[in-house]
């Protein structure tokens, strides 16, 4: 069965991994990377109460976060399980009136046009077809609304986490990069491509305790001031990013 391993992944973590997902982003060892990146994509999206679309929400902690500040949310998840837990989580947080959610594969939707952002966080890696995907995303916009994704980039469908996932669990994990994700994006009529840094990236430049030579252009401190300067004017399309397009 096709997507069987995204349609059975909530019930193969078993109640460990239920809990896990219904606590995240806080269950998660990467809380605080996980947070700056949500806090980053705010600052990229109209202002509330626009209409957000959160395609492969999961458990739906990204669609709560986007709705406790003032969005107005559609929650979208292939799998039914996760739908109910993300509906359980949307109760808890008293967020009824203004997040809903929706089962369905984001590579098959047919929505109507009235969305101001559509949203792929760490999701369309486990698409099939990207293309379909983002194309779904294009049709639930409203003219001049964006897509925003946060992917990882080449390499992560080798990573031995990434295999370990494929072998346990079934599900599909691929390599999504800007250059893939922007392609497939114009082909669809999407425009004004910007790649822009994963907070991830941001950490380990600024926030990692490193020491250097006294020396001012040290070899290291230059190899340093490169990287960030290629991150501020010649990003990489290969590597993990988020990625930001214009219907």
């Amino acid at each position: 069965m096709p997507k069987a391993g995204e349609l059975t992944y909530l019930a193969n973590l078993g109640e460990v991994g239920r809990e896990h997902s219904l606590e995240k982003p806080f269950s998660d060892p990467s809380c605080g990377i996980a947070l700056a990146s949500i806090g980053f994509i705010m600052t990229l999206l109209p202002p509330p109460p626009a209409r957000i679309l959160d395609l492969g929400c999961g458990g739906g902690w990204t669609s709560i976060f986007f709705a406790k500040r003032g969005y107005e949310v559609v929650g979208q998840d292939i799998a039914p399980d996760m739908i109910d837990l993300a509906r359980q989580n949307c109760e808890r947080h008293g967020l009824s009136d203004r997040l809903s959610f929706l089962c369905g594969d984001f590579e098959a939707l047919d929505m109507d046009g009235s969305f101001d952002a559509a949203i792929f966080f760490d999701s369309l890696h486990h698409a099939e077809d990207e293309l379909l995907a983002i194309a779904s995303a294009y049709k639930a916009l409203k003219p001049g609304g964006v897509l925003i994704t946060h992917e990882p980039g080449e390499g992560h469908a080798t990573a031995p986490a990434s295999i370990e996932a494929m072998r346990l669990y079934g599900v599909t994990e691929r390599d999504m990069p800007p250059h893939l994700i922007i392609r497939r994006g114009e082909e669809v009529g999407f425009t004004n491509p910007r790649i822009l840094p994963i907070p991830h990236y941001l950490h380990d430049i600024f926030y990692t305790g490193r020491t250097y030579p006294r020396r001012l252009l040290s070899k290291r401190r230059w190899n340093m001031t490169k990287r960030v300067l290629k991150m501020l004017f010649a990003p990489d399309p290969g590597l993990s990013a988020i990625v930001v397009m214009t219907k």
